[in-house]
């Protein structure tokens, strides 16, 4: 992937999910102030439902209403993805794709090329997070999210423990490091699902924002509000960086003190990328 086509896609911090059952509630997912809407074929739709939901979906495309979506596909291989594929090739200016439970480079490879549309991979099994360095490496990729209830259940890890958190963060890690290296777009969190405890999804969103992801997936419109005021810089960091570079600047020493913390090379580059957010 191009470093100018990622570089396209750096500004959306705010992924939010609408049910293809749902069609009605993507204008309001839009007016919620998210940065991208993805429309759902996937786990939100039962298989009794695909397809009038495909047909929903061809719809909203094809009137006055439509602003740019992703859709999240059926896994690579299965029944439902060819299905899917097809639709998404009636529907170009789609702004991209999600792909389930992306296993294998071949899988991102063909939703792309099938599709001719940037792909996200979603890992979600073992296999897949054991396979990410090479499906890095796949055409059309974007970048990488995962479904942690999926891969707690694929790994056997208890949701909601202290285990739970080290294997999460350690995820994380394995994803930020392998999507650096191949220069894909920094990778996405993955969802919080207790949408009415905000002061939980604000202390994730700081956690994975320090991290250096780039942004996250959201299932109600009411979390949108809570993650665009947690990535918001705090008055003292801003006041911090503000005397950073003045310093820097005044003196042009490339080493000093603010406040009792040592600055150099790196520190002034953070407050410089701070400053210019």
């Amino acid at each position: 992937m191009q470093a100018s086509i990622v570089k396209n896609f750096s500004n959306i911090k705010i992924w939010l999910f609408v049910p293809a059952t749902r069609i009605d509630r993507v204008k309001k997912a839009f007016a919620s102030g998210t940065d991208a809407v993805i429309v759902d074929l996937e786990d939100a739709v039962a298989t009794t439902d695909k397809v009038q939901a495909r047909k929903d979906l061809q719809v909203y495309y094809n009137s006055q209403d439509y602003q740019p979506i992703w859709v999240r596909i059926n896994k690579a291989g299965s029944e439902e993805f060819f299905k899917d594929v097809v639709l998404c090739q009636q529907m170009p200016k789609l702004a991209g794709v999600l792909l389930a439970k992306a296993e294998q480079a071949s899988d991102i490879e063909n939703a792309h090329n099938m599709t001719g549309l940037s792909v996200i991979a979603l890992i979600e099994t073992a296999l897949g997070l054991y396979q990410i360095d090479s499906m890095a490496k796949s055409a059309g990729l974007l970048a990488f999210s995962y479904g942690f209830l999926d891969l707690c259940n694929d790994l056997q890890v208890h949701i909601g423990t202290a285990a739970a958190d080290v294997i999460a963060n350690q995820i994380r890690y394995q994803l930020l490091l392998t999507s650096k290296v191949h220069q894909l777009l920094a990778p996405i969190d993955t969802v919080y699902t207790d949408f009415n405890d905000g002061k939980g999804l604000g202390q994730r969103v700081q956690l994975w924002s320090r991290m250096g992801m780039s942004g996250m997936l959201c299932i109600h419109p009411k979390q949108v509000a809570t993650v665009k005021q947690s990535l918001q810089p705090t008055d003292a960091d801003i006041e911090f960086a503000r005397h950073v570079i003045e310093e820097y600047e005044q003196s042009g020493q490339a080493i000093f003190k603010i406040d009792g913390e040592m600055v150099d090379a790196p520190v002034i580059e953070r407050c410089r990328q701070l400053l210019s957010s």
